[in-house]
C-alpha cells in the first residue's frame, strides 16, 4: 500500500528540517525520509558541538557558486535575524564570537531539539533508518518514492540530501543521483573547508610542528586570507587554511606569511643594531614558537649572532618566514571536509522557490546545490534560507 503525502523531503538535515517546518505550517502533510536513525547528524557536529548556527555578516559574497547571484534571494528573504528570532523564541542561550559568528552557549542539540519541536508542532512525520530504492514520476507533480520500509506518494518532492562531506555521519551521492535521473546538470564536486596535506618531500620535517597554531596570511594569485593556521601531523588546518581550500586548485602554490603583523626585515635590522650578540633564533622566538623557527630557518643561520648576518641573509630569513611558499600535496578529502564544492546546477533551479525549472514539483535545498559558504556559520544559514524558501512553495 502506498502512503500519500503532500510533501516528501529526502534528508533530515538542516535545510530539510527547515523546509518541513515551513511546509507543515502551511498545513501541508509532510513526510521526512532519512537513511540515518536520528535526524540532524551534521547539525550536532557543527561548530565543534556548539553549533555555529549563523553569522551576523551574511552576504552573497560569502558564498561560492557558478551562479554567484543565486543565493541572494533566499538570504534576503530569510536571514540571520529571522533564524535568531526562532532561537530566542525557544530561549536558547547563544554568544557571538569573532567575525560575527553565533554559537550556542550550550551545545548543538539545543538547535536540533528546537527544530524537532517546531516539526512536531507543524505535524511533520518522519521515516528514519529508511533507504530509498527508487523514485518514479508517473505524471506532472506526481512522485512515488520506494523505500525499504514502504512506498510513498507526493506532489512535491524536496531533495535535501546534503553533499559528500563527512561520510562517517552518512553523507552520500543520493541527491546528485536524483538530479541525474531527471536530467538536471550536476557540477563536479570537490571537498571544501578542508585541511591541506603536506607533499611527501616536506612532510617529514613539517609534521614535527603538529599542534602549533599561529596567525598567518595565506595567499595565491586570486585571494589572500588572514586568520590562524594550525599545523597538523598531515598538513595545515585552522581557519585560514580551511577558508583557502574553497579557492585552491590542485597543483597551485600557496604563499604564507607567518608574521603578518610586523615588518620582519626591519625588525631584524633594528635588533642587529641594538643586540648584536644575540642569536637569530632567540630574536625570532620572541615572535614565533621555537619549534617553528627551528624548522623554517636552517640551523647555521639560526645559530648565528645578529651582528654576523648580512642584509642578504636577512632577506633569506624574511623569505622563509613571511614568504614561505608551499604547494600542498592535496587535501584530506571528503572525510574531514565541512562542505562540498559544486553540486546541482543553480541555473536549473528557481532562486525564488528552489524548484527545478524543468521538473514541476521537484525541489533542491541546502548543500546539494552548487552553493558553498565560508567558514563561520554561513553554510547553516544557507540551509535555513533555502529550506525556508522551498517550504513556502511545496
Amino acid at each position: 500500500m502506498t502512503e500519500k503525502h503532500d510533501v516528501i523531503i529526502i534528508g533530515a538535515g538542516a535545510s530539510g528540517l527547515m523546509g518541513a517546518i515551513e511546509a507543515g505550517k502551511r498545513r501541508r502533510r509532510v513526510l521526512v525520509i532519512d537513511h540515518a536513525r536520528e535526524p540532524g547528524q551534521k547539525i550536532l557536529v557543527s561548530g565543534g558541538g556548539s553549533c555555529n548556527f549563523t553569522n551576523y555578516h551574511v552576504d552573497a559574497g560569502n558564498y561560492i557558486s557558478r551562479n554567484p547571484d543565486f543565493c541572494k534571494s533566499a538570504l534576503s528573504r530569510y536571514g540571520p535575524e529571522d533564524f535568531l528570532a526562532l532561537v530566542r523564541k525557544h530561549r536558547i542561550s547563544y554568544c557571538e564570537r569573532e567575525h560575527g559568528q553565533l554559537f550556542c552557549t550550550g551545545n548543538s542539540r539545543d538547535i536540533l531539539n528546537m527544530l524537532l519541536a517546531e516539526c512536531k508542532q507543524a505535524g511533520v512525520a518522519f521515516q528514519l533508518d529508511s533507504k530509498i530504492e527508487n523514485i518514479e514520476r508517473p505524471g506532472e507533480r506526481n512522485f512515488k518514492v520506494h523505500c525499504n520500509r514502504g512506498k510513498y506518494a507526493c506532489r512535491s518532492l524536496v531533495v535535501a540530501t546534503g553533499g559528500l562531506s563527512m561520510p562517517s555521519i552518512g553523507a552520500s551521492p543520493l541527491g546528485y543521483e536524483i538530479a541525474g535521473q531527471f536530467r538536471i546538470r550536476v557540477w563536479p564536486r570537490s571537498p571544501g573547508l578542508v585541511p591541506f596535506t603536506f607533499p611527501p618531500k616536506e612532510k617529514a620535517a613539517l609534521s614535527t610542528l603538529s599542534g602549533i597554531a599561529v596567525p598567518a596570511v595565506i595567499s595565491h594569485k586570486r585571494r589572500s586570507i588572514g586568520e590562524n593556521i594550525l599545523f597538523t601531523h598531515r598538513g595545515l588546518s585552522g581557519p585560514a587554511a580551511l577558508q583557502m581550500s574553497l579557492y585552491w586548485q590542485p597543483g597551485e602554490a600557496l604563499t604564507i606569511n607567518l608574521l603578518p603583523e610586523i615588518d620582519l626585515a626591519k625588525a631584524l635590522k633594528e635588533h642587529r643594531r641594538q643586540h648584536p650578540q644575540r642569536k637569530v633564533k632567540s630574536m625570532l622566538a620572541e615572535y614565533l614558537p621555537q619549534r617553528l623557527v627551528a624548522v623554517m630557518i636552517r640551523p647555521e643561520l639560526a645559530e648565528s649572532a645578529l651582528q654576523a648576518i648580512s642584509d642578504k641573509k636577512i632577506r633569506e630569513i624574511f623569505s622563509e618566514i613571511q614568504q614561505w611558499t608551499i604547494t600542498p600535496g592535496g587535501t584530506e578529502g571528503f572525510r574531514t571536509a565541512e562542505v562540498t564544492l559544486g553540486g546541482v546546477d543553480c541555473d536549473a533551479v528557481s532562486s525564488q522557490t528552489m524548484e527545478a525549472r524543468q521538473v514541476a514539483g521537484l525541489f533542491f535545498t541546502g548543500e546539494v546545490l552548487d552553493v558553498s559558504g565560508w567558514l563561520g556559520g554561513y553554510n547553516l544559514q544557507w540551509a535555513w534560507s533555502s529550506g525556508w524558501c522551498a517550504g513556502q512553495y511545496v
